[in-house]
Formats: structure tokens, C-alpha cells, sequence
């Protein structure tokens, strides 16, 4: 007797009728045959967004193309686009793009003029992340002849940025963190991280509030704090061309309390609050200030925090003392003392307010953080560094797009604080009809769509 196969196995792949339970009397029938269809009605949004910010055409100058022009079906600038499209959509992977590429609507954004014709395939589109670093354009490779400049795209979110004010601000903080990103195979440049207990890249993130200024893919065997000074050194310069005169702070963790850093902050006018690592000699200086604590937890049995500062330097690795910040705090569990380190002085900003207010403030960070992984930032499953710093900039870029979105069309509303998660699951996840004509592409949204006031807000601020 033939042995009988699991049910799993024996249901096809290409099935497309599904049955579901009766509903009273009537059958219940799933069919994937709608005509012309998506799943992406919102992203005309983007794709209107995209014009006002004119992201892809500057990002596709990034790259160059030794491809033969007679024999080039899909242009890199579309396939950009249907990689930044399809990350702000929702579509971390290239394999989505099999069935993506027959997407209408994704053919519109992605700037196809025959929207008869599919998009490029899973394999054109990884070809184009694949191209070494010095690759000439004439490459003895058939398939690798896609490069980009990695100079040029960072310089391209900042652009995007300063573009993103009508007049410069007075004072701007700017942000720095480190994440790690996960690797599960035999990826360039991969090693054990201690603190993390896993294989992984340590990418540095540099913000200013939600605009993403720096993604730099990274091997995690360096300190975190690794060319944080050569990034902070660009961006500085090219926020300078543009605004000459405003005040700039770097704010980061103890990770980023580094001699060097501090030290070029000094000397180019450039202000820092980092987080001090506390250590013997920094407790026995606010030894008062944490019996004072002590005393106050004692009394009222809830946490107690007293501030404090003093001028310190270590005994080899600073060269200057520096005014320390210190919160001698003291909870239910015991102490817990913090430090920070500034160039800051206690006129501008006085002990608690500076720890609070502005140190604080920092974990904000975290959150911006959390979008990139929104954005799959944490994709980089091909071999090379270089390729996966080119995945981590396509997420960035992706970023940027829907940042705009919610900076330019969604400022005012209940969603202008929204996650990326969020706009993408209520303003850009709506299911159309796609309609083609000789003059016209028409898509019919469902009259049941539960936002369509906040849609019509975001449409008549991108209108102009």
C-alpha cells in the first residue's frame, strides 16, 4: 500500500481557490483572480511625497551603470525604486518581488511607463547590490556592473535634512547609538559580540531629532564608538556650508566618551554631553551627595535623586579636566549613581536640568531605531560588508521617504507621531482596484476604509 502523504505536502504551492466555512447558508470562496489589484492603494501618498523631496533621482545619481544601454530592460533608477517602495511598503526580501513585479500600482511608483510590462525579478534586482567595491564600469563580469558611492549617499541624507527647514535653526543636538544586527550566516567581517552574546554587525546611527544624518554598517570586533569621529566630522562640515552659525551638540552614551571625540568638539566649537561610566574615584566624589539621597529615600520610601557637579579628568587617558554632571540617585534596591561629561557650562545649563532635560532626552533615539528595523535594517544576508552597507542605506533611504511623508503631509494630525509600523498599516495598506486606460489610471479604494478624513488631510498637504 502507497504510504500517504502529510496533508501539507499534498496541497500545490500554486493553488489560488481557497474554502472557507459556510456563512449560514452560503458558501464561503476565496479566489486569487481579482483583475487588476494591490494591496498598496496609499502609496500614491509616497510616491507624491517623493516628488517634493526628489529622493530617488539624486539617489540613482549615486550609483553608475556599465551596463550596454541597448540591452538594459529596467534602469537603475527603477529598480531603486521598486527596492525603496517595496521596504516602505512592507517587502523586506527579493524573493517578494516574483509576484511584486506584477503589481500595477508598484510598476506607477516605480516610474515604468509600461505598466503592461513586469518589474525587474528577484535576481536583476540582487545583480544590482552585488557589484565590488572599484568595480569598473566595463567589468569582465556579466552580471556586476552596477556600482554605487557610498561618499555620495551620505551626503544625500544630510542634503535631505538641511532641505528639510525653511530657515536654519539657532541650536540642533545630534545624536549618536549604536545597534547590532543580527548575522546567522558566514557574512564578511562577522564576529562574536560579548555584550550582545550573538554574530553581528554593530551599525552607527547619527540623528538629529527624526532625520536620519548617518548609517554606517560595521563590524562589531572595534569599540562602539569606532569612526564616529570621521562621520561626526562630515556632517558637522556639510551642516556648516549650509548654516554657518548654529549651534551644534553631540549627545551619546557613555559607549562615545572618548578623548579624541571630546576633544575635536573642543577645538572645532562643537559642544558634547556624553555618559561618563561611573568608577571609584567618580563615587567617593558625590559620596555626600548620595548619603543625602540615602537619607531622603529613608524617609519618604520612594526613589530619591540629588544633582550635583565637580571638574574632573582622569589620571591618563583625558587631556584636559571637564565639568561632570553627577545624579547621586538612590532606590529601593540601592544605589544607582550617573554620570555625564560636558562642554556645556552651568549657565546654559545648570546640573538637573542638563541630566534630565537633555541627557535624557537621548532615549528618544531608541525609537528612531526601532523604525530602521521597520524598515528591515537588519536584512543583511549577503556575503560582503559592502553589500550589506548598501541594504542598510536602501532601508535608509526608505526611512527618509516615509519620514517625509509624516513630517510633510501628516504635521497637525492624530498621526503626526505616528511609527512607521503605524502609517504603513493605516495609510498605506489599502486595497485597490487598478484601472488602466489609454488616458487614465484610476484606483478604487474600499468605501468601508476607516481613515479615509486623515488620507484626505495627508492628500491636500502634499497637494501643492
Amino acid at each position: 500500500m502507497p504510504k500517504k502523504e502529510p496533508a501539507f505536502l499534498m496541497t500545490e504551492c500554486t493553488q489560488e481557490s481557497f474554502a472557507f466555512a459556510d456563512h449560514f447558508s452560503r458558501r464561503v470562496v476565496a479566489n486569487f483572480d481579482g483583475a487588476r489589484m494591490t494591496s498598496d492603494g496609499g502609496g500614491l501618498l509616497l510616491r507624491r511625497t517623493e516628488r517634493k523631496i526628489r529622493l530617488l533621482q539624486r539617489a540613482a545619481a549615486c550609483f553608475r551603470d556599465g551596463r550596454d544601454p541597448a540591452r538594459v530592460e529596467h534602469p537603475v533608477g527603477e529598480m531603486l525604486a521598486q527596492r525603496i517602495y517595496g521596504l516602505a511598503l512592507g517587502y523586506e526580501d527579493l524573493n517578494d518581488h516574483e509576484q511584486l513585479r506584477h503589481d500595477p500600482l508598484l510598476a506607477v511608483l516605480a516610474g515604468q511607463r509600461e505598466l503592461q510590462q513586469p518589474l525587474a525579478g528577484k535576481s536583476t534586482l540582487n545583480r544590482m547590490e552585488l557589484t565590488p567595491a572599484g568595480a569598473p564600469a566595463a567589468a569582465a563580469d556579466r552580471y556586476h556592473k552596477i556600482s554605487y558611492s557610498a561618499e555620495q549617499l551620505d551626503a544625500l541624507l544630510v542634503d535631505i535634512f538641511l532641505e528639510a527647514h525653511t530657515k536654519p535653526p539657532a541650536e540642533m543636538v545630534l545624536d549618536l547609538d549604536v545597534t547590532d544586527t543580527p548575522l546567522h550566516g558566514e557574512q564578511e567581517a562577522r564576529f562574536f559580540h560579548g555584550y550582545y552574546g550573538e554574530y553581528c554587525y554593530l551599525p552607527l546611527y547619527i540623528f538629529c531629532g527624526e532625520h536620519l544624518l548617518c548609517a554606517r554598517q560595521r563590524a562589531s570586533n572595534q569599540d562602539a564608538s569606532a569612526g564616529a569621529l570621521a562621520e561626526v566630522e562630515r556632517i558637522v562640515r556639510q551642516i556648516r556650508q549650509c548654516w554657518p552659525k548654529v549651534k551644534i551638540t553631540l549627545r551619546a552614551d557613555s559607549g562615545f566618551c572618548r578623548e579624541e571625540l571630546m576633544a575635536w568638539c573642543e577645538a572645532q566649537h562643537v559642544h558634547y554631553v556624553f555618559g561618563l561610566a561611573r568608577n571609584e574615584r567618580l563615587e567617593a566624589e558625590i559620596a555626600a551627595l548620595m548619603a543625602a539621597a540615602q537619607s531622603q529615600h529613608q524617609q519618604t520610601q520612594q526613589a530619591a535623586r540629588v544633582f550635583g557637579e565637580f571638574s574632573y579628568r582622569t589620571r591618563k587617558s583625558w587631556s584636559r579636566a571637564r565639568r561632570v554632571v553627577a545624579k547621586a540617585e538612590y532606590l529601593n534596591k540601592g544605589p544607582n549613581p550617573r554620570f555625564v561629561v560636558t562642554s556645556l557650562s552651568p549657565t546654559e545649563w545648570e546640573a538637573r536640568a542638563l541630566y534630565e532635560q537633555l541627557y535624557c532626552a537621548r532615549g528618544e533615539m531608541e525609537n528612531r531605531i526601532k523604525e530602521q528595523l521597520s524598515l528591515f535594517a537588519d536584512r543583511m544576508s549577503t556575503a560582503t560588508l559592502r553589500t550589506n552597507q548598501l541594504r542598510l542605506y536602501l532601508s535608509s533611504l526608505a526611512y527618509l521617504l516615509v519620514h517625509a511623508l509624516r513630517r510633510l503631509a501628516l504635521a497637525g494630525t492624530a498621526w503626526a507621531r505616528a511609527q512607521v509600523n503605524t502609517i504603513r498599516l493605516r495609510l498605506l495598506k489599502i486595497a485597490a482596484e487598478v484601472r488602466l486606460s489609454a488616458r487614465r489610471i484610476c484606483l478604487r479604494y474600499p468605501r468601508a476604509y476607516p481613515w479615509k478624513t486623515l488620507f484626505a488631510a495627508a492628500w491636500w498637504a502634499l497637494r501643492c
